[in-house]
């Protein structure tokens, strides 16, 4: 194995949390940076690191169809630390970060967490729990009006009734919508289990 190219890959991954990516896009990434590696060997890197639960692999959901996809999935780390350890101190957008703690939280609380697809649009995450789905979408703010607007438009084109929550650090505007929860983060990962 080279080393250097998969330090490179869980570096590229860190680098990239919460964006839809795939092995060819990774290899082709690492390619034009100056490590030369090809998808299979990215793959055999993605395997290593999600089988040691450095990193969790978020899977597409076909919201309209009812499917798993197969391709261009999601990365999240297993320890944001270690985001540090393979970026150095510029860690860059804190949204990708708190993506990254919603989803492993996520992980704690229900059977099975995909991000949700429905048409161009993306539901950050579809977890299924044993009374069947909900959907969050994260993001840092919702304060400005376009923001909130790109946020909670995915939520409202679901024609389902089940469970829909914003998350966001706002403290701001917090309350239900239509039906669709608007809950600060941090009060949102301090909730007593269900």
């Amino acid at each position: 194995m080279d080393m250097r190219s998969f330090r490179d890959t869980a570096a590229f991954l860190a680098d990239n949390i919460g964006n839809v990516t795939s092995r060819k896009r990774i290899a082709s990434g690492l390619t034009s940076a100056g490590t030369r590696t090809t998808a299979a060997t990215v793959g055999n890197y993605l395997d290593i690191l999600i089988d040691n639960y450095l990193f969790f692999k978020a899977g597409r959901y076909d919201l309209q169809g009812r499917e798993c996809l197969a391709t261009l999935e999601k990365y999240y780390l297993g320890d944001l630390g270690s985001r540090f350890w393979l970026l150095g101190k510029a860690q860059g957008d804190i949204g990708h970060r708190i993506e990254n703690a919603v989803y492993l939280e996520l992980l704690r609380r229900y059977r099975k967490v995909s991000i949700g697809k429905l048409g161009t649009a993306e539901v950050d995450f579809v977890a299924l729990g044993d009374s069947g789905p909900e959907y969050f979408q994260v993001a840092q703010t919702v304060l400005p009006d376009e923001t909130r607007e790109r946020e909670f438009r995915p939520l409202r084109s679901i024609a389902d009734n089940y469970p829909k929550t914003v998350l966001a650090l706002d403290r701001v505007g917090v309350g239900d919508y239509d039906g669709i929860k608007q809950k600060n983060i941090i009060d949102w990962l301090l909730e007593e289990d269900r």
